[in-house]
């Protein structure tokens, strides 16, 4: 696709890279791209993928029916202006489409733009449903139904990489269905987070408007009603307003009415003919009668109608009705339009053909400029037609018709003075009402008609439970106590507050129960509709005065409210300077505890900036408080096992290494962000100036896989150090594991463990390592011509099968080699290909010259996910070799007159090595080894000397037999070799070999 006066680019990329655009491209390559995506821009990709839709595509479907005065044109239309009016100059466009996705209405910031934007994005009747358009703001709010930002390539068409947008569906306040989807349209660089708010608030304007049509129809029923009654023969309207009868006045106590009220909607829910008796707090019943009727323009409704059986004769009953708006229903009077910038059209847009709009209802006339058609064909003036405003109750006391005075209904006869546009039946209104007793009735008065105080409290109700439904899916999705905390913020605003703080301690924030909240009390968010105002910031710590709201809530442990803040002296008085620059914004409070499980978590603090919170309001923050007080102590639980998992994992982990001259040794330890798991690494010492290897992963996190991987490493240390191969400690180990999960106290298999293993062995002697693995990933070996490589090592079974072999691989490992030993959650992840990820390894390891320190935080910085879900340990190994003048060799055959030889000989070493010190206590270890060789082995017998940070006496023979190590008796001639040996050297063994075994002692230098 090619945009006007735009080169061609490249299916999949976006302009400069910002935003998902690789992962866009990945995704158009059909790659997997879970993670960094949103999920509700990742669903919409995959169903644009499902359609078969193509990012390249320019052109949209266009309806040339579309209807350019329906309901939700007619509510939107003057809100557009005023937007167009605060957006001015800007390149912000506006846009209300209906629930198909047709655009309907069209306003720019900056006139220009209706000239520079091709005719897809200026003009009414184009088609944006994601079915056709891919992942837009209009399709997606549709397609999610609820507010939606698509940025940059986060849009599915190539069209759209530079604009993004905020989208939010438009219900009709009574049946919650979608009228249509409010749109803002910006540059990628104009984004702003008070947007959301704006159009939310932009949207609730115009629901209110479409709240206020229906006033239309119940104007219509009115006129019904009131009709019905004169042709029935029932009385004159009373001097009052009330429904006359041959009754003298009484009036119902409001108590009453409020009883009578509540069952009428009850009533008129149900939507059929129906009696109900309703007794009343003092005794009396009364028979609410529900009547279905049709008004002469087709409107359907109920009529709720009090009757009071066995009054006396003469006497009137008048049931009075406030006609109060209920807060936050009132209608915005509609601003000037503003001059709007001249559009080309196309030949078959409806705006381009002469003549008039026709009427919505179908009704004969055409609406003027600036007029309004009405839903019974009614016409009047734009923002200023009569009749009751949107959520009035229609009475019939005291209240004024539609046209603004009283109506007027002659008894008996058709004759009656009816509002303009009425329409009276010719029978008098009988049809209307469908009554056919004929007979009298006895003293009556209208109590609700339609829906208007029911269709504004469950207005009021549903946006309630729909702010909790959205509560209960937002709040807690970690377990992070910030984020929670933040969560709650971010519901609540702005559709309950326009600001919100929340405090709390850090004993809370570290994942401890605090033991005072308000003596470390701190600012943890701020989030409000905009930025600037004089609040606390995050992380300064916050008092409060004893008479403040919060204190008084914490207190009370319930929430406070403070309808207006200027005249809440607790409030002030706790800083009076503060509070005083506060009020120049804020209005109202409510402070409510976050209180779970008896714990006193913090305070939530809502306010709003023009209107009062009422008690409803009150009942709401509470609500949304507790559920997240639940989620924050879930997440400071949460935090605090970790904490104590984490150490306890670091605690079984190495603290230092220990002395050793094979190898230059850097690691490190990285835990998962959600939870701690079992990886562990070990250096091991071993006999012979060799060194042990050691990776492991335990699958699973918690408590229970950090113990288990304690009990491995100790078992593997001890394993390693009894000097078996590789493979044999990979035995034992399995066999250990496979133990542990048959002694699991449940006995039903829910702690089965499993774990993975690898470990090599090097010898700085022959400088080849000897190596094997259990289910673990391969070694990587770094040559010193910087090649890296990955040996071609068995992977052998996951540690806990049992009965499988490991097989043991030795491979030449020069000095200035590198060994990298690692666990699966460096390298393993659901949103990166392993290839890819061992390639990436292999360049951040191709630095031979680098310091095992430096490579180990070159891989972490550049081979580890920036968001780990696994443990990740790292070892880096350099090897060194141990020089020819470090290692004397002799071999000899099984002859004792030989042995005076070699001592000889290797005292002359000694000497030349400056261990005159030491030579003492190795003469007589040699002279033991020796004798014990020959007199209990087989030949040929070989003698080796080493020299490194300690010296090391070996003797080997070719027999199997095991030393033991006893206190001979005061008379017995022999059995103190080994005794003697194990006195005058730090430590002695003996390590076992395919033919034969080596007996070795070590002597340290501390005297030399």
């Amino acid at each position: 696709m090619v945009r006007s006066g735009e080169e061609p680019k490249p299916a999949g990329r976006a302009t400069d890279g910002t935003g998902p655009a690789l992962r866009r491209e990945r995704f158009l390559q059909g790659e997997s791209v879970e993670a960094g995506v949103r999920s509700s821009i990742l669903n919409s990709w995959q169903r644009c993928r499902s359609l078969g839709l193509s990012p390249d595509e320019s052109d949209l479907p266009y309806r040339v029916d579309f209807d350019p005065g329906g309901r939700i044109v007619r509510a939107a239309a003057p809100v557009l202006d005023r937007l167009q009016s605060t957006f001015s100059g800007s390149k912000v466009n506006i846009s209300v489409a209906d629930a198909n996705g047709t655009v309907l209405l069209r306003r720019f910031g900056d006139p220009a733009m209706a000239r520079e934007l091709p005719a897809i994005q200026r003009v009414p009747g184009f088609v944006f449903a994601e079915q056709v358009a891919g992942t837009n703001g209009i399709g997606l709010a549709l397609a999610e139904r609820q507010l939606i930002r698509v940025h940059g390539a986060e849009h599915f068409a190539e069209r759209a990489q530079q604009s993004a947008c905020v989208a939010v569906p438009v219900r009709d306040p009574l049946s919650g269905r979608i009228e249509g989807v409010l749109c803002f349209g910006y540059p990628r660089g104009f984004d702003r987070p008070a947007l959301a708010a704006a159009i939310r608030r932009a949207a609730e304007v115009i629901e209110r408007r479409l709240l206020g049509q229906s006033s239309a129809h119940e104007r219509a029923l009115l006129r019904a009603y009131l009709a019905a009654g004169a042709g029935a023969g029932t009385g004159a309207v009373g001097p009052r307003g009330g429904m006359a009868t041959d009754a003298p006045v009484r009036e119902f106590h409001p108590r009453d009415q409020a009883v009578l009220r509540e069952k009428a909607a009850e009533l008129i829910s149900r939507a059929q003919r129906a009696a109900v008796d309703v007794t009343l707090p003092d005794g009396r019943r009364v028979t609410l009668v529900s009547r279905p009727m049709t008004s002469a323009s087709g409107v359907q409704g109920v009529a709720i109608e009090a009757l009071l059986p066995g009054s006396p004769a003469g006497e009137a009953l008048i049931l009075p009705h406030q006609a109060d708006e209920p807060p936050g229903l009132a209608v915005l009077s509609a601003a000037p339009l503003s001059a709007r910038p001249s559009l080309t059209l196309p030949s078959a847009h409806p705006a381009a053909r002469p003549g008039p709009v026709p009427a919505v209802d179908g009704g004969g006339g055409s609406a003027g400029h600036g007029e309004t058609v009405t839903a019974d064909g009614d016409q009047g003036t734009a923002g200023s037609g009569p009749g009751p405003g949107p959520g009035e109750a229609v009475t019939v006391a005291g209240d004024r018709g539609a046209g603004g005075s009283a109506q007027s209904v002659a008894a008996g006869g058709g004759r009656r003075t009816a509002g303009p546009g009425e329409a009276v039946p010719g029978d008098g209104g009988r049809s209307a009402v469908d009554d056919r007793t004929g007979a009298p009735f006895p003293a009556r008065g209208l109590v609700m008609l339609g829906e208007p105080h029911v269709g504004a409290y469950a207005l009021a109700a549903r946006r309630r439970l729909e702010l909790l439904s959205e509560a209960s899916a937002r709040i807690g999705t970690t377990l992070d106590v910030r984020r929670t905390a933040e969560e709650l913020a971010e519901t609540a605003v702005p559709r309950l507050a326009d600001f919100v703080t929340i405090d709390l301690p850090e004993a809370v924030l570290r994942g401890e129960e605090p033991a005072d909240p308000l003596a470390d009390l701190r600012r943890t968010v701020l989030y409000g509709v905009r930025e600037g105002l004089p609040f606390t910031p995050p992380g300064k710590r916050v008092d409060f005065g004893p008479t403040s709201p919060q204190l008084r809530c914490l207190n009370s442990g319930e929430a406070v409210l403070e309808p207006d803040l200027k005249a809440a002296a607790g409030w002030l008085a706790q800083d009076p300077e503060h509070t005083a620059r506060l009020l120049a914004h804020v209005h109202s409070l409510i402070a409510v505890p976050l209180l779970a499980r008896g714990v006193l978590l913090g305070i939530a603090s809502f306010y709003r900036a023009g209107s009062s919170f009422g008690d409803d309001d009150c009942s709401l923050a509470q609500e949304l408080a507790t559920r997240a007080a639940l989620s924050i102590d879930n997440a400071r639980r949460y935090t605090h096992e970790r904490t104590m998992v984490l150490a306890l994992q670091r605690r079984l982990l190495p603290h230092g290494l220990p002395d050793q001259d094979a190898v230059e040794i850097a690691h490190r330890y990285l835990p998962a962000e959600s939870d701690v798991g079992g990886d562990w690494y070990d250096v091991i010492p071993l006999s012979g100036t060799r060194v042990g290897l050691l990776v492991g992963d335990v699958v699973g996190h918690g408590m229970l896989s950090a113990a288990t991987m304690g009990r491995l490493r100790t078992a593997a240390r001890s394993f390693a150090e009894l000097d078996f191969s590789p493979d044999e400690v990979l035995v034992h180990l399995d066999n250990l594991v496979g133990r542990l999960d048959r002694e699991d106290p449940d006995g039903k298999g829910a702690g089965v463990i499993g774990a993975t293993c690898l470990y090599a062995v090097y010898d700085p002697t022959s400088q080849r390592c000897l190596m094997a693995r259990a289910g673990h990933p391969p070694p990587a070996l770094v040559h010193r011509d910087g090649t890296v490589s990955y040996p071609d090592l068995p992977a052998g079974p996951p540690l806990g099968l049992g009965g499988l072999p490991f097989d043991a691989v030795e491979v030449d490992l020069p000095a200035g080699s590198q060994l990298v030993l690692y666990t699966d959650g460096l390298i393993e992840d659901r949103n990166r290909d392993v290839d890819v990820v061992l390639e990436q390894l292999r360049t951040a390891l191709a630095h031979p010259e680098r310091a095992p320190e430096d490579t180990c935080q070159a891989v972490l910085d550049t081979v580890a996910p920036a968001h780990p879900h696994d443990d990740i340990a790292l070892l880096v190994a350099r090897v060194h070799a141990l020089d020819a003048d470090q290692i004397a060799t002799w071999e000899l055959p099984a002859d004792p007159a030989l042995v005076g030889e070699v001592r000889a000989d290797a005292m002359r070493r000694l000497t030349e090595w400056g261990l005159d010190e030491t030579a003492f206590a190795a003469e007589l270890i040699l002279s033991e080894l020796m004798t014990n060789a020959i007199r209990h082995g087989a030949g040929p017998i070989r003698v080796r000397l080493l020299y490194g940070h300690a010296l090391i006496c070996e003797v080997s023979d070719a027999s199997n037999t095991a030393p033991h190590l006893r206190r001979a008796a005061s008379t017995d001639e022999g059995g103190r070799g080994l005794f003697l040996v194990a006195q005058l050297s730090q430590s002695w063994g003996t390590r076992y070999l395919p033919e034969g075994k080596v007996i070795w002692a070590e002597c340290g230098l501390e005297a030399a």
